[in-house]
């Protein structure tokens, strides 16, 4: 069967939990001082199943001004509501505070009861009620007057319900479970339980999930009252933890799919003035400390105005959070629902340069700002995964065309500077060390400014420096970026240097004799140009390898050393005397080896 999550809201005593069991038959207030009080003070649930077949979970929000946190706690991830409001006493201060923060979630669904219709004509009520959700996310929605203990208008009511959830978009069931805390408690011989409203994804018995830096295991599940062997989005879900003690756990904490999630503990928002008449455009001005409600989540924050419509949140507390999320910025004190806030960016840039608020303000207002194009551009070097964790949606990461490679995405701007800066390293360093040409991949990545090494073939392709100008491309071989200066020669010096490399690919020490570079076309012009480009090293006149050989050389000679003789170095490195001397002495002489005495060699 399909399920949705709806949450209600309204001022305290207008009906909301007296609704619910009209609904559902069942009592949302679970606490004794709730039922001797007729006051709901924390979170109720309660479910029915409507006409169409579909489950239909509520959320009881208590109505009370000093319980605004805990009706954000059930609110903030449910995607639709039920404004409750009494005929007899209209539109009141709770009213308008739950739907600023209503508004300010950005929750655009609901459905406008009005109760005790049977006590006042509704229509005054309706008329206010409906001008003030007007100026709101909500805009105009279906009304339904009903008496509750009566029955009356229970039938149109869940009928308007059943129309509400209909029109709910789709949840993604392959999407990253995040699933807020609202409850924790501990049933005997079971262990730990939490619920919370699923909004997306799904959880399976036995799942490994996240919660609070560690990892835990999925041992028993729970919707609507049943034991279920998965769950998917949207619906209330309790799930029985293994490996997770209560007191580890409170309201507002995440349950979520491990290494999918970013924890934030700073980020940039888009700021926008609760409904209410306010104008959505005016600029928004907040105090420096303030009250962050998300999911079921809260936490203090401190406020950096960027401008008119963005600020920079520092995070008491961090919290998993992506691109696109809504909050209410609420100030406790004078119990007030100042602003909501689209989460723009989770991994914001330091901001210490004179005017950089500014700058950012305008990056962040930016048409493009957080698609996946954009945050490869903004950000240069990024990984894909990051990008999702951010809140890129995957298909669009996907469909990039960009240097990638070991899932990095390099922009292609800092790639061709990357490169540049490369080629200027290679250069310096051929020429302090012309006996050793070219990079190591790990000085490389570190010239380039790159992150990982692995990005160095897909930054090489995408950009080169050009011939002109005093530059020359670049090559990765034989474990080393060098300066391709091969691409100048002749075509048929070229395909000579191509056979070479296949000669010596499997006998990297079988120097070619005179009649094989003769063969090949190769005199004393060609293989002084060759070394001069760095595709040889020449040991002695006429003895020519290929430049990775005497690093390969001394890999074999450390599984015959430390001290070894000339004989000894030749048959391991299956050569003839005429390579093994010269190649031992330009190891002396680049300080590989060292002669302890005239018999031997040693490495260092």
């Amino acid at each position: 069967m399909p399920a949705r999550v709806i949450a209600t809201a309204g001022h305290v005593d207008h009906g909301k939990s007296t609704l619910v069991r009209a609904l559902t038959g069942m009592e949302p207030d679970r606490l004794a001082e709730e039922r001797r009080r007729g006051l709901t003070i924390d979170l109720g649930f309660a479910w029915t199943r409507l006409d169409s077949g579909t489950d239909l979970a509520f959320v009881d929000v208590p109505g009370h001004e000093r319980f605004v946190t805990t009706m954000l706690a059930g609110a903030g991830p449910v995607p639709a509501a039920m404004i409750v409001v009494a005929a007899d006493e209209g539109w009141m201060p709770q009213s308008a505070e739950h739907l600023d923060a209503l508004d300010a979630l950005g929750v655009e669904r609901g459905l406008l009861v009005i109760t005790r219709s049977d006590l006042l004509d509704p229509e005054p009520a309706r008329e206010d009620a409906l001008a003030a959700l007007a100026r709101s996310s909500l805009g105009e929605l279906p009304v339904v007057p009903v008496c509750a203990p009566r029955g009356e208008g229970i039938p149109e009511l869940r009928a308007a319900l059943d129309a509400l959830v209909g029109g709910l978009p789709e949840p993604d069931p392959a999407a990253d479970v995040r699933l807020w805390v609202d409850r924790a408690f501990t049933i005997r011989g079971a262990g730990t339980v939490v619920t919370g409203t699923l909004g997306a994804g799904r959880i399976r018995l036995g799942d490994e999930l996240e919660l609070g830096g560690r990892r835990v295991g999925v041992r028993g599940l729970e919707s609507l009252g049943e034991p279920r062997e998965e769950v998917t989005g949207v619906a209330r879900v309790a799930v029985n933890l293994r490996g997770l003690p209560k007191e580890a756990v409170r309201r507002g904490d995440a349950l979520l799919t491990p290494g999918a999630w970013l924890t934030a503990s700073d980020v940039d928002v888009r700021l926008r003035a609760p409904g209410g008449g306010v104008d959505p455009d005016a600029p928004v001005e907040l105090p420096g400390t303030l009250m962050l409600h998300t999911g079921a989540a809260a936490t203090g924050v401190r406020v950096r105005p960027l401008g008119p419509h963005h600020a920079r949140l520092r995070l008491d507390h961090p919290l998993p959070l992506r691109t696109g999320d809504r909050a209410v910025l609420r100030d406790p004190g004078r119990r007030a629902v100042l602003a909501g806030a689209v989460v723009l960016d989770v991994r914001p840039p330091v901001l210490a340069r004179r005017g950089a608020a500014r700058r950012r303000a305008d990056e962040l207002a930016a048409p493009g700002f957080g698609t996946a194009a954009g945050e490869v551009a903004r950000r240069g070097v990024v990984r894909a995964a990051d990008l999702v964790a951010m809140g890129v949606p995957p298909t669009e990461v996907a469909a990039l065309r960009v240097p990638a490679a070991h899932g990095w995405l390099v922009d292609p701007a800092r790639a061709v500077r990357a490169v540049a800066d490369l080629a200027a390293a290679v250069e310096a360093h051929d020429a302090a060390e012309p006996l050793d040409p070219g990079l190591t991949t790990e000085a490389a990545r570190r010239a380039a400014g790159l992150p990982d090494a692995a990005l160095l073939p897909a930054v090489l392709a995408a950009a080169s420096r050009p011939a002109d100008g005093g530059g020359v491309p670049l090559v990765l071989r034989d474990g080393r970026v060098r300066l391709d200066r091969a691409h100048a020669l002749p075509a048929a010096v070229r395909e000579a240097l191509a056979t070479l490399r296949h000669d010596l690919a499997g006998d990297p020490f079988a120097a070619p004799d005179a009649d094989r570079l003769a063969q090949l076309g190769l005199g004393t012009k060609e293989l002084a140009a060759l070394v001069r480009a760095g595709e040889l090293v020449e040991l002695a006149r006429g003895v020519v390898l290929l430049p990775d050989a005497p690093d390969r050389a001394v890999e074999v000679l450390r599984t015959i050393g430390p001290v070894f003789t000339l004989s000894e170095a030749r048959q391991a490195l299956g050569t003839s005397r005429r390579v093994a001397v010269p190649l031992l002495e330009l190891l002396g002489r680049t300080g590989h080896t060292r002669r302890p005495d005239d018999s031997h060699h040693e490495l260092r």
